[in-house]
């Protein structure tokens, strides 16, 4: 850290409870923005950083109380500053906010976070646009290609409680989802255990397997089309990719999913002018329940569903409203 002049000095900060349960490493990257992460880890491994007087490891989870010496750190020169890369996009819609949470629309092709060829992602974009923010951390996270509810929090305690609700079950989160092919039963339960891998090319995928983790998912009919059906999902666990694979199983694929749909509808329905047509994942969460982490009240938040996605329900509707011409009489001799 360094002083109003710039002169490097070794500080001490008292951990409070927005901060405690947050490991070191995580704690110092927060703390010390700009400064590289390969940096902040070499200082954690020469014993620099110390907590009440001690050495730790990057692994130390902070307590209330904790004292935390922090030596001092190079931040960018104004020249880096300059020329690092600056998160942009439109205003993200808000939901909901108070004190402890924060609930945004996220919009698809939009990524929660940077990595993976992302420079950044909606995590990134909200901590610069919000700096006096003592922290902002994402309570779960939705694929770059779904839209909808997206749940952060803006204090440790209410990350920590949420995260508790997550883990036990406690919470209701439903989601909208067109598929290809046809759909007649009111509702599925689907549990088909998911094991997640790489690809030889790096990329993470998902399939169904026998020693994979538990998966459990409640599909519900909401309206059939020809060809197609909107379904609404009901996440049980909160696996990698669930919804997409469990409905892939099932051989009826989410309409625009670039790795487990059918990619010559997808590329047909994305063709310009295509009556129906999409170019998006047609995949939204569209709500979510729980408990407000400071004030115990019943939560229910929703986002509406797309303009790209209802237009596409309407063109459904469309086509089923239009006649199908009478065959021709066959001529007689």
């Amino acid at each position: 850290m360094s002083d109003p002049q710039g002169v490097p000095r070794v500080t001490f900060i008292e951990i409070d409870e927005d901060a405690a349960g947050q490991r070191i490493d995580n704690f110092l990257l927060r703390l010390c923005k700009g400064v590289p992460k390969s940096h902040i880890y070499r200082v954690l491994r020469s014993g620099e950083v110390r907590v009440n007087k001690g050495r730790i490891d990057a692994t130390y989870r902070l307590a209330v109380g904790d004292s935390v010496r922090v030596p001092p750190l190079r931040l960018p020169s104004v020249d880096e500053r300059a020329h690092a890369p600056v998160p942009v996009g439109a205003p993200l819609p808000i939901l909901f906010e108070d004190a402890h949470l924060l609930a945004i629309d996220k919009p698809a092709g939009t990524a929660v976070h940077g990595g993976s060829g992302v420079s950044h992602g909606v995590i990134e974009q909200l901590r610069h646009q919000r700096p006096e923010a003592r922290f902002l951390e994402l309570v779960h996270r939705l694929d770059r290609d779904t839209s909808g509810v997206l749940l952060l929090a803006k204090k440790r305690s209410a990350l920590v409680a949420m995260h508790a609700q997550l883990r036990e079950g406690q919470t209701d989160k439903r989601y909208l989802a067109c598929v290809a092919g046809d759909w007649s039963e009111p509702k599925r339960v689907v549990t088909a255990p998911l094991h997640k891998f790489l690809t030889p090319e790096g990329e993470r995928r998902v399939a169904v397997r026998d020693d994979g983790q538990r998966a459990h998912t409640i599909f519900r009919l909401r309206e059939r089309f020809a060809g197609y059906a909107l379904v609404e999902a009901e996440l049980k666990t909160g696996r990698t990719h669930q919804i997409r694979v469990h409905l892939a199983h099932l051989g009826r694929p989410i309409v625009g999913d670039d790795k487990y749909g059918d990619f010559a509808l997808n590329k047909a329905l994305a063709r310009q002018g295509a009556q129906p047509g999409l170019n998006r994942m047609f995949l939204h969460a569209a709500r979510l329940g729980f408990t407000h982490p400071a004030s115990g009240e019943a939560m229910h938040l929703e986002a509406a569903l797309p303009l790209a996605c209802e237009r596409f329900l309407g063109q459904l509707r469309e086509v089923a409203r239009t006649p199908t011409p009478a065959p021709a009489p066959t001529p007689t001799h």
